[in-house]
């Protein structure tokens, strides 16, 4: 299956490794994370084309035919321009209970070090249990969601899949500590063919604002370009989040746009 969006691409390989299944519908990829039917982007519908008027009802009914035990309702477009549709789709969207979400990819060959790097914290890979047990607790400090019991669930299961792929391999999780306490994280994976795709950058939050981000994505991003063998980094990036402007400074570049819709569960 071929895809125009780098971002969608890189997401389809890394849900490929961590065992999603692909049906090729025609119109529309189905996506399938059955280990995980709460993760919302890794049971989705990526459409080939954008919402034409009045079809935000139609791809409701694949999505539910497709997909009938899930709760939420997610689409992709397999675009890099990030245009939606027709005039008046984002409406329907919206009373349809949908959020739109235009997403930066940003791609990088190369990388320059921040202005004012982080030279306090160790920089190394996520290593035992204790390691990548702080980076579940990281992980439920810095979501925006409601954690409750399920969003606690969901976060172990992805978290089990993330050691997997490094187990396997596929990447490597990088940490800024200090002494033992693990201050920020983020992946890197490869798809063997020259590109590496960004995970989950975080920090938490007692230790923002100190530059730990931009150093450890520089550290990751050289490790990457080096020992790694990648000739393309990849970053996908929400455009109102502040942590965009660290990925730009240290080389980054906007390459697309990436759409996706998601409507949570009720």
């Amino acid at each position: 299956m071929h895809f125009e969006s780098l971002g969608f691409r890189t997401d389809l390989f890394l849900l490929k490794l961590s065992g999603s299944t692909f049906e090729d519908a025609g119109e529309y990829v189905v996506v399938r994370t059955p280990d995980n039917p709460g993760f919302w982007w890794g049971n989705f519908l990526l459409y080939r084309t954008p919402f034409a008027p009045g079809s935000v009802e139609s791809r409701l009914a694949d999505f539910h035919r497709e997909l009938p035990a899930a709760k939420h309702v997610a689409f992709g477009i397999d675009s890099v321009d990030g245009v939606l549709g027709a005039a008046g789709v984002a409406e329907e969207l919206t009373a349809a209970g949908f959020t739109i979400e235009h997403n930066v990819v940003m791609t990088a060959e190369r990388v320059i070090p921040p202005k004012r790097p982080n030279e306090e914290s160790a920089y190394r890979f996520l290593a035992g249990d204790d390691d990548w047990e702080q980076l579940y607790h990281q992980t439920l400090a810095t979501t925006d969601l409601t954690v409750d019991e399920e969003y606690k669930q969901f976060t172990r299961r992805k978290l089990v899949a993330k050691r997997a792929l490094v187990d396997a391999g596929h990447g490597t999780w990088f940490g800024a500590f200090d002494g033992d306490r693990l201050q920020s994280s983020l992946g890197l994976m490869f798809d063997g063919a020259g590109v590496a795709r960004f995970q989950n950058v975080q920090t938490s939050p007692e230790d923002r604002g100190r530059g730990l981000a931009s150093t450890l994505v520089h550290h990751a991003s050289t490790y990457g370009l080096t020992e790694g063998g990648a000739r393309t980094l990849v970053m996908v990036a929400d455009p109102d989040y502040l942590a965009i402007r660290l990925y730009r400074a240290v080389g980054f570049t906007d390459s697309e746009t990436q759409l996706a819709l998601i409507r949570p569960p009720a």
